[in-house]
């Protein structure tokens, strides 16, 4: 197992500047944000010129990750893949390949993304649509060497009312995606407020979690009284401020990374470990969230074989 981070939290920063202070910092990968372009939502970021991107551009970024001792975990490029709007689909769609030719040329064996959801129809016809799409992606990807990964994060503020906004939150739904032939991004912070012990999904899906992520998550206490599982309602000009509970970097919330990270070693995960810092305590600036980045390096690197 190895310690790395996604770099979506330093949108500002270029990949080499990156690259130098996560080697310096005793990271051992990056799972790389490629976005389109920085600044569509919070913690998106374009991080590899997905456009232009060519065999220059991949000999060069192979040789930066060498010259600071890291791999390349995966590409992200977290969007909704099932978005209502045909052209905008058509968009996501376009993009996600074009990440999977970059990851291709830079023998990186991951791609991350979100199943999502038309917000507009119900579950069921949903999963109706994903069956339809998923797999024509799948394909594209498999035949350039590329699993699809995707990341269990509920998505609420996607959904006009805060209901999931991606179709891969729970265990029943990993079993449908992977009948699609997808993988799991397994983050553990999304379980724990929808009140899935993360620990106990381990076992179960060990075949199917080849890369996960280190988000950990902090409920507010009492709040939850107020609002109920499902959040602020009357008033919630942010969408994503379900007002009970707040994402935290590892160390710094609920999760218990001692047993999630013993669990993934006993069910033999080789993979990486990627800090996702969404961590509103350490945002703001490059020095407080690097800071985050610190924090969970210093909870995280201790339970990790060298």
């Amino acid at each position: 197992m190895k310690l790395g981070m996604l770099t979506a939290c330093l949108p500002d920063l270029s990949l080499e500047q990156i690259a130098a202070w996560a080697g310096d910092a005793g990271y051992e990968a990056l799972e790389v944000a490629a976005w389109p372009r920085t600044g569509g939502r919070d913690f998106e970021a374009a991080h590899l010129p997905i456009g232009e991107f060519n065999g220059q551009v991949a000999d060069e970024t192979k040789a930066l990750f060498e010259r600071h001792r890291l791999e390349l975990s995966a590409l992200a490029y977290y969007e909704n893949n099932l978005h209502p709007d045909p052209r905008r689909r058509a968009e996501i769609h376009a993009h996600l390949k074009a990440v999977i030719d970059a990851a291709a040329a830079l023998d990186v064996p991951y791609v991350g993304t979100f199943i999502g959801r038309d917000w507009n129809r119900s579950v069921a016809d949903n999963l109706a649509e994903g069956e339809k799409v998923f797999p024509e992606i799948v394909e594209y990807a498999g035949e350039r060497g590329v699993s699809v990964i995707i990341e269990n994060c509920v998505m609420e503020g996607w959904h006009p009312d805060g209901y999931p906004g991606n179709l891969a939150y729970s265990p029943e739904l990993w079993e449908w995606m992977f009948s699609l032939g997808l993988y799991l991004n397994w983050d553990p912070s999304h379980l724990t407020w929808i009140g899935i012990d993360p620990v106990k999904t381990i076992a179960s899906y060990a075949d199917r979690i080849v890369h996960a992520q280190a988000k950990d998550m902090e409920i507010q206490s009492g709040a939850i009284d107020r609002y109920g599982f499902f959040g602020k309602a009357v008033r919630r000009p942010d969408p994503w401020d379900v007002g009970w509970w707040r994402y935290r970097v590892p160390g710094r919330g609920q999760v218990d990374w001692n047993a999630v990270v013993d669990a993934l070693y006993e069910n033999g995960f080789t993979g990486t470990l990627s800090v996702e810092h969404e961590d509103p305590v350490w945002s703001g600036t490059e020095e407080k969230v690097k800071t985050g980045l610190e924090i969970a390096h210093r909870t995280l690197r201790p339970l990790i074989v060298a």
